[in-house]
């Protein structure tokens, strides 16, 4: 069981920060119940971090001590491994596109998988599952847009699209009037207005 462990930790190490570790990614090199087992005693032991069910992480160790791996790495590995798309919640597209002075405490999350929570560190992730409307245009300008104006609401739609009319390039701003038909009424109706007015 020694040599699981230890070929378990020679794997993690060679994978970039926060790339996320589960038993059916490590079954090359040995049975499931002999990786969970590794996987359980690793955590025990703080060499891993278990951020959620069958979900383990590899702490980063540097002069200042160990500390979890930032939350983007993590959530942008975990999304190329289980084939999801994971964006930044609509509170937070709000934030970054100045549409809101508000700052998210939380780090929540929309992804197409299953929604769930993570533990990294002291930090907890939310990942919430989201309509597939909302992750259309994943991480691109317009589908922050999107995010930020499904948070923001059939009231604030109107203003808020013709602050993005000025603020996103021309280019973001037409992907959103194209991805238009594929929105809730509410939002179509104010991104079709915008791009008329």
């Amino acid at each position: 069981m020694q040599r699981l462990t230890e070929q378990i930790l020679a794997h993690a190490e060679r994978l970039p920060e926060g790339t996320p570790l589960t038993a059916k990614g490590l079954l090359h090199l040995g049975s499931r119940a002999g990786v969970d087992q590794a996987l359980s005693r690793l955590a025990e032991r703080g060499q891993l971090i278990r951020a959620g069910r069958g979900l383990y992480l590899r702490p980063v160790t540097s002069r200042f001590g160990t500390r979890a791996p930032s939350v983007e790495q993590t959530v942008e590995a975990l999304a190329m491994q289980r084939g999801e798309v994971i964006v930044p919640n609509g509170a937070a597209a709000a934030n970054d596109l100045g549409l809101t002075t508000q700052v998210p405490i939380r780090s929540v999350y929309l992804t197409s998988g299953r929604s769930r929570t993570m533990s990294l560190g002291k930090q907890i992730v939310e990942l919430r599952h989201a309509p597939r409307w909302q992750l259309a245009l994943a991480d691109k300008p317009a589908g922050q847009a999107v995010r930020a104006l499904a948070w923001l609401g059939p009231e604030k739609a109107d203003l808020a699209l013709n602050a993005l009319k000025r603020k996103l390039p021309p280019a973001a701003f037409m992907e959103l009037v194209t991805a238009a038909p594929q929105f809730p009424a509410w939002l179509a109706r104010s991104v079709s207005k915008a791009a008329h007015g």
